[in-house]
């Protein structure tokens, strides 16, 4: 299992349109990914449950990845968080 942590610097926070394009990003992988903020945990791969987290601007977020990709999953959800959010 691979952890991810990560704080927002987009002003908006995670709002439809990045998360839309992270959940695009995550099903090319098999692995479970979990976003996770302040004790409350959410399938990366589905959009309501992402969106529900309600992630603001500042707060840190934390992805776990388990499964046969999880380095390259990382990889790429790091690369994806850093260019836009």
């Amino acid at each position: 299992m691979k952890e991810f942590k990560y704080v927002i610097t987009d002003k908006e926070g995670i709002h439809a349109r990045p998360a839309g394009e992270l959940i695009k990003v995550v099903k090319r992988f098999n692995s479970t990914i979990k976003i996770a903020k302040d004790g409350k945990e959410a399938d990366c791969k589905r959009m309501f449950a992402v969106m529900g987290l309600g992630v603001k601007n500042g707060q840190e977020v934390v992805f776990t990845f388990d499964g046969e990709d999880e380095d390259a999953a990382c990889e790429a959800v790091s690369k994806f968080m850093k260019e836009n959010l």
